[in-house]
């Protein structure tokens, strides 16, 4: 007998056709059969060692995080509710360059405290793994949810050149060509780029086409988070565009927004680009997350020029009266690379998290107001926080539109991504409800998209992008990486004030068949293991 039979369940089955009634059978972690209308029909039911009544709730297949920042997390947090209980079952890591597979040991270091805001700094975890394939295999010990891995750019390039702003010679490009075969052939799905990150952003195009064609010969995807969001950021989106039609290599662009000031409004733009280049025939997929702010390190706002070298020189500069001028002007004054090319706006900074307890009191405000409670200027106070806190706080970028949210999500190509930063004292709230929140809000609320479609968004359509034959859908032989939803209740319960908060309207999520929520509750279960390429 088989060991699990879904009762009387609304499948939605991702594949954005209309709901239907069906009990659904589960056994040694793949769906064996879907009998629609069971009840109604007349016809045997199918039996299981458990049955569960699905009566108000759809079925569909688990969700898939397309860019997520998880790559510590999933190790230190067993547990991983941030995730597990808002119904993903795969993640994918690796993102914006930086991650902790391929190094060295010199690199590892580097890459820790380069990325500490994001993931914190790893002292509580065993890095007893060096390649891709390595890590890969650290995740098969056990983890909360599937994973997936890009190969991080900025990463390869640190190992291979270095920190500096220079192009790389061709024996180093030779040596990156392969790093990045080689991470291909251990698994990774692709590749990721940071390109307003250092040392990612030293990279000329000429560069990343290299990388891309490799990427593309193992059947891959390039996966950047480009050179602006803000005042060049229509011209970034042309720039990867064209560069990925030179390589050949399919192209999924890393939360595509269209932000600060000078893009208000501007998203249809940006949709009529890539409707140009998908009528001509290239291959392009995007994630977003359904909120106007941002989320990324204080550190990362600062100009290219101050950041090369890697965080040690960055700290040398800003403990520097002089150096630290010259990047105040660059930043307030003429708009930073790292700032997207906009001048600084403080008061759209909040500080989200901090390494340093101590300096606990700036969590929760913008740059703005602690200056004036302190009596300082902006800059002095981003400036303290960073030299104190040695590179690590976190923050919150006030800087979206939701007109462009909202037709960024309704476009062909676009899937779900959180970009969630688990790290922090007030992360952003995306990191706990992005998909409840994109069912909630957008889908029962706001009617932006219908049920059916957004659930296509959030799986068969990731899914495709990351060739996976048997997940996605709701199908007989396909994997059970399952969630059941309330549509009338679901919802992100994370706030800006209190993100931590897990969603409702979840009460069941299956990983490998497996109950790793039940009852709105986390189980013990860890049924995750990595995800890897799929060979041609």
């Amino acid at each position: 007998m088989e060991e699990l039979v879904i009762r009387d369940a609304d499948v939605v089955d991702g594949s954005g056709s209309d709901a239907y009634r069906a009990d659904v059978v589960v056994d040694g972690g793949r769906i064996v059969s879907i009998v629609k209308e069971a009840a109604a029909a007349g016809c045997q039911r199918p039996k299981a060692r458990r049955e569960l009544d699905a009566e108000g709730l759809v079925l569909a297949p688990g969700f898939i995080d397309m860019h997520a920042h998880s790559d510590l997390a999933l190790l230190r947090d067993p547990d991983h509710s941030a995730k597990a209980a808002q119904g993903v079952t795969l993640e994918v890591i690796g993102q914006d360059g930086l991650s902790y597979a391929p190094v060295d040991d010199r690199t590892l270091g580097e890459v820790r405290r380069a990325i500490a805001g994001w993931n914190g700094t790893g002292d509580d975890v065993d890095f007893d793994w060096r390649s891709v394939g390595e890590y890969l295999d650290r995740l098969d010990r056990g983890i909360a949810v599937n994973a997936a891995y890009l190969i991080p750019q900025g990463t390869v390039r640190a190992l291979a050149v270095g920190w500096d702003d220079r192009e790389a010679t061709e024996a180093e490009l030779e040596h990156m060509r392969r790093l990045v075969a080689e991470g291909m052939e251990q698994g990774a799905v692709g590749m990721s780029s940071g390109l307003t990150y250092t040392p990612g952003m030293y990279a000329k195009d000429a560069e990343l086409t290299e990388l891309c064609r490799v990427v593309a010969s193992y059947g891959g995807y390039y996966c950047p988070h480009h050179r602006s969001y803000g005042a060049g950021a229509l011209q970034a989106y042309e720039e990867m565009v064209e560069l990925t039609r030179e390589a050949d290599c399919p192209l999924h662009l890393a939360h595509a927004t269209m932000n600060f000031g000078v893009n208000k409004g501007r998203a249809p733009e940006l949709l009529t680009l890539l409707d140009g280049a998908l009528a001509a025939g290239a291959d392009i997929t995007l994630d977003t997350y359904p909120y106007t702010p941002g989320c990324t390190t204080l550190v990362a706002l600062l100009p290219s020029w101050a950041s090369e070298g890697g965080p040690d020189q960055i700290m040398k500069r800003l403990a520097d009266d002089d150096t630290a001028e010259r990047i105040r002007h660059h930043m307030e004054e003429i708009g930073s690379d790292g700032s997207h090319g906009v001048p600084m706006e403080w008061e759209t900074i909040e500080i989200s998290g901090t390494g340093d307890p101590a300096l606990a009191e700036y969590v929760g405000r913008t740059v703005l107001e602690s200056a004036r409670l302190r009596g300082e200027t902006p800059w002095a106070v981003a400036r303290h926080l960073l030299l104190a806190d040695r590179l690590a706080p976190t923050i919150l970028q006030h800087v979206g539109h939701e007109e462009n949210v909202r037709a960024i999500m309704r476009h062909r190509v676009h899937t779900g991504g959180s970009d969630g930063i688990l790290q922090g004292a007030k992360p952003h709230p995306r990191a706990y409800g992005t998909f409840p929140h994109y069912l909630g809000h957008y889908v029962r609320e706001l009617g932006v998209l219908p049920l059916e479609e957004c659930v296509a968004h959030l799986t068969s359509r990731p899914a495709a992008r990351l060739r996976l034959p048997d997940r996605g859908l709701v199908r007989e032989g396909y994997r059970a990486d399952l969630v059941l939803f309330d549509p009338a209740t679901v919802a992100a319960g994370s706030t800006y004030e209190n993100p931590r908060v897990l969603p409702t309207g979840i009460p069941y999520v299956l990983v490998d068949g497996r109950f790793v929520m039940e009852d709105g509750r986390r189980t013990d279960v860890l049924a995750g293991r990595s995800v890897r390429r799929v060979p041609r």
